[in-house]
């Protein structure tokens, strides 16, 4: 699975022992000690993977992370020494794929980065995924409901994948986060509850009366048909 990587981390001991590791899987590596540096060499020839650093220097990993999910679908790792509920959500909300607090084991990194490549390679393998009105694009990477176009971050948009996949199912939020992120002791089940939250947002006709992304009281939630009127603005 090898795949070119951008890693954006100021700290020069860490930035080598992660291009190391990296390295020993075959993956080419490019490394930049700069935020502003980050964000044009990912413009510039975009890689498979984009490894940040939440505190860099020059701008922020988040702020890298908002600018990146306005122009392209580039999954994104996030490295950071904060461990709080409110920057993982923060995290999130901007748009990273997933979340690893510092100090980590340099091959649960790994095992990370190997998931994220999978998700993505596989992802371009499948077909659309119909639910009512509801259209889970995972090649196009698109989410339509009635044909009209609905957007989505790339933690909401593999959500309704794997919703999408096993309609009426009920999921546990433990259960999504391992689809969504895998195993961290620091991540909680709250960052399921906002990405749903926002998603009812995009994709119900009422909000706070969802017929599409239900919830299942004291176990989980699950996507069904629903209503078949688009949520679009006339």
């Amino acid at each position: 699975m090898c795949a070119a990587i951008l890693l954006a981390e100021d700290d020069r001991k860490q930035a080598d022992l992660v291009r190391l590791y990296l390295e020993r899987e075959q993956h080419l590596v490019t490394v930049v000690p700069d935020g502003r540096q980050a964000l044009t060499a990912l413009r510039a020839t975009p890689p498979d993977l984009a490894i940040l650093d939440v505190m860099l220097p020059g701008m922020t990993g988040l702020e890298i992370c908002r600018v990146l999910r306005g122009e392209s679908d580039l999954p994104v790792l996030m490295l950071t020494a904060r461990s709080t509920e409110d920057d993982l959500i923060r995290g999130l909300d901007q748009g990273a794929d997933d979340y690893l607090t510092k100090p980590y084991s340099p091959r649960e990194l790994m095992a990370r980065v190997r998931t994220l490549l999978r998700r993505t390679r596989n992802g371009r393998a499948n077909g659309p995924l119909r639910v009512g009105a509801l259209t889970v694009d995972p090649v196009r990477h698109e989410v339509t409901v009635d044909d009209h176009a609905v957007e989505t971050t790339p933690g909401e948009f593999r959500l309704l994948e794997v919703m999408a996949a096993h309609p009426d199912q009920v999921f546990t939020r433990g259960q999504l986060l391992e689809h969504l992120h895998g195993f961290d002791r620091f991540i909680t089940h709250r960052a399921i509850d906002v990405h749903v939250l926002n998603l009812r947002k995009k994709i119900e006709l009422s909000p706070r009366k969802p017929t599409r992304l239900r919830t299942v009281y004291g176990v989980g939630y699950k996507l069904t048909a629903g209503d078949p009127a688009p949520p679009h603005a006339p």
